[in-house]
């Protein structure tokens, strides 16, 4: 099949968007599929306010379809909201090609916790945007139900993945972590507001809270948490030691609708602490970790789960399992053949 992915969350980028594109485009093409990406390097962009590693890409819809035509699809992936997304739905409800999308995000909770708009506001967008969809993915069941409570029913699941190669409980953990207090408290990921990380390095507990990632809050929560060490960018194995030597995972969003970090934590055996909200609340099971509106109450919880226990449930997670359902809601396809158009596409299968 041909399938192309619409998306402008795109490398260089390193998120939970950006990585799970990655490893569902590398499964579907060994799988014998041919996957094309439009993604913001193929235009003029310029960056998102108050969120950089985003460029904006300059794209009007007849410039996305030269593109779309030039690829020859059968079956069209719109994965974000932002100005590609929109061209791309342009396009395809024009041409009556049916599309399915994705909702990464809790954009309302998101946006207002950046923006002064109302999160009804935002969902006016939201139902609009999706609506024509063919099907829309999400990652968790309780955000089904969140989508179907706005009338968008038209959902089917797309979990996350784990790299159990990389992240897996016989990990060496950290050794910089052996002269550190225990226990360890660790958070991975963009370190920005509406990650809700002070709330967490706001909990006075006893031990090491360790930031992991980089973000536009950084150098407010370095300056505001002197006690916290904060490591910066970590990938691969390192990141995996990271996680393997921690006693205790801490997931303080209120906002994500998984949060991958959550089982690649899991699959290194390290127990995961957060809100009972959408995301965790889908993952989380008991033994495994905890969840609680007192999050200090949640990290001792975690902390007297057993590892083995919380290994076993990161295990449940593939990239294998996650690429089937990606698929599954493909099953309209195939649709209407693109027209031929002699106007190139470089990039578009790199």
């Amino acid at each position: 099949m041909r399938i192309l992915i619409v998306s402008d969350a795109w490398e260089p980028q390193v998120n939970g968007v950006v990585r799970t594109l990655q490893a569902t485009i590398a499964e579907l093409r060994a799988a014998g599929h041919e996957v094309g990406v439009i993604s913001p390097d193929l235009f003029r962009s310029l960056p998102c306010p108050s969120y950089p590693e985003i460029r904006l890409a300059f794209a009007g819809w007849r410039k996305v379809g030269r593109h779309i035509r030039a690829f020859a699809p059968q079956a069209i992936h719109i994965s974000t909201e932002g100005p590609l997304g929109l061209a791309a739905r342009r396009w395809c409800l024009k041409n009556g090609f049916p599309f399915t999308t994705a909702y990464h995000t809790r954009f309302p909770e998101y946006v207002a916790a950046r923006l002064p708009l109302s999160p009804a506001f935002v969902w006016r967008f939201i139902r609009w945007f999706h609506r024509p969809a063919r099907h829309i993915m999400v990652a968790t069941r309780s955000l089904a139900r969140e989508l179907a409570d706005q009338g968008l029913e038209q959902t089917m699941m797309w979990e996350r993945g784990v790299d159990h190669q990389l992240f897996h409980a016989d990990r060496t953990p950290r050794p910089a972590y052996a002269d550190l207090p225990r226990p360890i408290q660790l958070y991975v990921g963009r370190v920005a507001v509406e990650k809700n990380i002070g709330a967490f390095l706001d909990i006075d507990r006893p031990g090491t809270k360790v930031i992991v990632g980089e973000g536009p809050a950084l150098a407010t929560l370095k300056a505001q948490h002197p006690g916290a060490l904060f490591l910066g960018k970590l990938g691969g194995e390192t990141l995996a030691a990271a996680y393997a030597g921690a006693d205790v995972f801490v997931f303080p969003s209120r906002t994500d609708t998984f949060g991958l970090v959550v089982i690649e934590a899991l699959s290194c055996g390290t127990p995961v602490a957060a809100f009972p909200v959408p995301g965790p609340g889908d993952i989380i099971r008991d033994g495994a970790g905890a969840l609680d509106e007192d999050l200090g109450r949640a990290i001792d919880t975690a902390l007297a789960c057993e590892r083995t226990d919380a290994a076993a449930l990161g295990a449940r997670y593939s990239w294998a399992s996650c690429t089937a359902q990606f698929a599954k809601a493909l099953t309209f396809v195939p649709g209407p053949p693109a027209p031929e158009n002699a106007v190139g596409a470089a990039g578009l299968a790199a």
